[in-house]
């Protein structure tokens, strides 16, 4: 255990699955700030020590000691500092996988600013809808056309709407390594060329007295739900040590080794893969910048660069194992983890046979950290999510409130009344009705169900809006999914009710067919029969469509509601 960690993890080895659970705790000192007693902790233990691995698409690198990252977040503090930009202040990093965004969020970290990534598929209503919901006070972006355009245009209706001038102070792009200018016309409309003020700003941070206190606001997520306007995730100050958990235990990181994510910085996936835990844990942070994911591209970069422990949706899963993986070799990759939804058995099974590698599963929500996880000392179970994380006092609920007998399917609740989890969020920003909806009387209630087997395991069964009810029953897209799965003609699928006179809803399976395969009526009768066999025949797709490709959210989720959506429109 690494200088670093020790301060915050008092014990570090267990014995078993039980022990972990009962005695795993962790130190959070007051006034925890991840940037300094973290980071530049790191400078000055080992400065010279790999930090940050970058990579893009077309070939470009870099790479950042610890050193040289406390000398960025020390710049972009400065620049930001002069900016106005302090203790409380909402800032939008709309910044890709670019790696500008590691040194640029550490510096909103030592400022005591309140961090809010998000996603560049953002058009101006997006980009406005959040500014008034958490008046954002600046925005640092990529310095691509429709991002800038899409925040210019944000600007005027805002200023409209106040009708006293911008609502942002301070908006600024920073350039990618393949531009050497700056936007024509920047300048004139208001643009700061951020990377060029770090370039000038001071390494050195002047600092008096704490920054923050462990219940400040250090992060905001807009998380999407199935009705309404994007919610307001909000996380502390302390909320990075309940990453140890992720990064030690889950992905198994290697002290010295290089961890990859595949996750956008604007999802919260990122903080959970691609920043605090890791570097707490002292692995390099890897990062691989692209716009189109090319399987067999992704696979050289793992190779490449030597990673050693790598986390990924089910969806880049299933695109590897229709790749030879005989062609790689993976001898430096040690741990590879799934998150994001349930993770079909033939694929687990496909990808350990070519990589000897057993894929480990959890559970979490923006809302929470890793709340279930095939940890280390258990056998994982595919398409399992695995047995509760310290500090989570798990449950399954009935309609009527009562707990879960084994087997039986309920809502995941978090029970709360006797001990809070680390890391669990701490509201809906500025939506107390809406926090008191989900979390009331000592219990945070998920949306999701799930049921527990008789070895303690939790099996995720859906949204509880995506569980379909079809003459009587209650089926869960998952397993239908997974049986699909299992038929070579199928690369990906997603299970949806669509309104059906007779059943109240009916089966529907949108299909991704495999190459070398192509829609028909035999197909689709093939696929049912397929259905009937592997579950329970009411179970099967009364209605199969083929499709060259599913919605998805930026991490990769099948979108279950905009399949229903569309259907709802026809």
């Amino acid at each position: 255990m690494n200088e670093v960690l020790k301060k915050f993890l008092p014990r570090e080895d267990f014995s078993s699955y039980e022990d972990f659970y009962r005695n795993y705790t962790v130190n959070i000192p007051e006034n925890f700030n991840f940037g300094y007693q973290v980071m530049d902790c790191f400078a000055r233990i080992k400065p010279d020590e790999k930090a940050l691995v970058w990579c893009d698409e077309k070939g470009a690198e870099a790479f950042f000691t610890y050193a040289e990252i406390k000398n960025l977040s020390n710049r972009a503090a400065n620049v930001l500092r002069e900016a106005g930009i302090g203790r409380g202040d909402p800032v939008m990093l709309i910044l890709k996988r670019h790696w500008e965004y590691w040194p640029v969020l550490l510096a909103l970290h030592k400022l005591g600013a309140i961090s809010i990534p998000a996603t560049h598929l953002l058009t101006a209503k997006d980009i406005v809808y959040r500014c008034n919901a958490a008046n954002i006070k600046a925005l640092i972006c990529v310095d691509e056309e429709k991002t800038i355009s899409a925040v210019e245009e944000a600007e005027r209706q805002l200023a409209g709407e106040t009708a006293g001038g911008p609502a942002l102070c301070y908006k600024a792009f920073i350039r990618s390594v393949h531009s050497p200018e700056a936007p024509a016309g920047a300048a004139e409309k208001g643009w700061v060329d951020f990377k060029s003020r770090m370039e000038k700003a001071s390494p050195d941070l002047a600092v008096s007295g704490p920054v923050n206190a462990n219940d400040d606001i250090m992060l905001l997520y807009f998380t999407s739900g199935t009705t309404g306007m994007p919610k307001m995730v909000q996380h502390n100050f302390a909320y990075p040590l309940a990453h140890i958990v992720t990064a030690k235990y889950w992905h198994q990181v290697q002290e010295g080794g290089c961890h990859l994510t595949v996750a956008d910085t604007g999802w919260a996936k990122a903080a959970w893969g691609k920043i605090y835990g890791q570097w707490l844990c002292g692995s390099a942070v890897f990062v691989y910048d692209y716009d189109r994911f090319i399987p067999s591209a992704m696979l050289d970069v793992v190779v490449k660069y030597k990673v050693s422990t790598f986390c990924a949706p089910p969806t880049v899963y299933r695109f590897f194992i229709k790749e030879d993986l005989s062609r790689w070799d993976f001898s430096a990759l040690k741990s590879c983890t799934v998150a994001g939804e349930p993770l079909e058995p033939e694929i687990y099974e496909q990808f350990r046979q070519g990589t000897g590698i057993k894929l480990r599963e959890c559970y979490g929500q923006t809302e929470l950290t890793v709340t279930c996880c095939n940890y280390p000392w258990l056998e994982p179970k595919p398409g399992s999510m695995g047995k509760p994380s310290p500090g989570y006092d798990i449950d399954l609920l009935r309609d009527d409130g009562g707990s879960c007998e084994m087997g039986e399917e309920g809502q995941i609740v978090i029970r709360t009344d006797k001990r809070r989890p680390w890391g669990i969020f701490g509201g809906y920003y500025r939506d107390e009705e809406l926090t008191r909806s989900v979390w009331h009387d000592g219990i945070y209630y998920t949306g999701d169900m799930a049921w527990r087997d008789e070895d303690g395991f939790l099996w995720f069964v859906g949204r509880a809006d995506d569980v379909i009810k079809s003459s009587g029953y209650r089926i869960g897209p998952f397993e239908v999914e997974s049986a699909l799965m299992e038929h070579p003609a199928v690369l990906e699928c997603a299970i949806t009710g669509v309104p059906d006179p007779d059943r109240g809803k009916a089966v529907k399976a949108t299909v991704v067919l495999a190459k070398g395969w192509s829609p028909s009526e035999e197909l689709k009768k093939e696929l049912q029969n397929h259905v009937k066999k592997i579950t329970a025949p009411y179970k099967y797709p009364r209605i199969v469509e083929f499709v060259t490709e599913l919605p998805k959210t930026i991490s990769g989720k099948i979108r279950r509601i905009q399949i229903r959506e569309e259907d709802g429109a026809r």
